[in-house]
């Protein structure tokens, strides 16, 4: 599998995926929107993969390339590609599809639980498992698009489209150096405190909770895998 990755800051970058396609054999390319990096082709890739960032998916009017990853995300769609979306990904994803992007009651930031729909098995996951969080926004669900789960502090935490279009709200690629990367960055906005924070020191105490999601990412990334081999069968 052809993967390429949407990039949108140095500070969030593949984590566990790079690791799971180094050992699948995957390639994987990568636009860096904060290089000024043009975009690919639509035939070199297999799997568009789209990182957070901290800007808004509304922020077209104070990003110059925002507007063309929004046009390259539809044509993707339009052409059948296979996309994941994570976070701001998923939120570009959702507000392409004609959902609205706003911001959430409060933010999340830091290690809590989500419920999954049972749409969600296709997935591989359970019913309820712990996931990384750090987001201020939320997205309505797309039209046609399927909830995947929900957590005290967002309703809305991902969706698949199509079989081959899933958007995740929240973090499970982030490995413990990508946390630190990310806490190093965006500490400010932890610190602002709410009912859905947890304290910055506790992020990285329980190491088993890395490790615990980035095997369920590796379980969507076989998800994925499986439905482009269905694809082109």
């Amino acid at each position: 599998m052809r993967i390429h990755v949407f990039q949108h800051v140095p500070y969030e970058g593949l984590g566990s995926i790079a690791r799971w396609a180094e050992k699948k054999g995957h390639s994987y390319s990568s636009t860096h929107f904060y290089k000024g990096d043009s975009l690919p082709s639509h035939d070199s890739y297999d799997l568009l993969l789209i990182l957070g960032g901290p800007m808004s998916a509304n922020d077209d009017f104070n990003i110059d390339w925002l507007k063309a990853e929004k046009q390259f995300i539809r044509e993707a769609i339009q052409q059948e590609k296979m996309l994941l979306g994570i976070c701001l990904g998923s939120q570009l994803i959702a507000r392409v599809l004609g959902a609205s992007i706003s911001k959430n009651q409060n933010r999340e930031i830091g290690w809590f639980p989500i419920t999954a729909t049972p749409n969600a098995m296709v997935l591989g996951l359970p019913q309820q498992f712990q996931a990384f969080h750090w987001h201020g926004d939320t997205f309505t669900l797309p039209k046609g698009a399927t909830p995947i789960g929900h957590s005290e502090g967002c309703e809305q935490q991902g969706f698949i489209y199509q079989d081959r279009v899933v958007g995740l709200q929240f973090h499970l690629e982030t490995t413990p150096d990508a946390a630190r990367e990310l806490i190093d960055a965006c500490e400010h906005e932890a610190k602002e405190g709410g009912p859905h924070i947890q304290p910055v020191e506790a992020m990285l105490l329980d190491l088993e909770l890395f490790a615990e999601a980035n095997q369920r990412m590796e379980q969507i990334m076989g998800y994925m895998l499986t439905q482009l081999e269905v694809a082109v069968s």
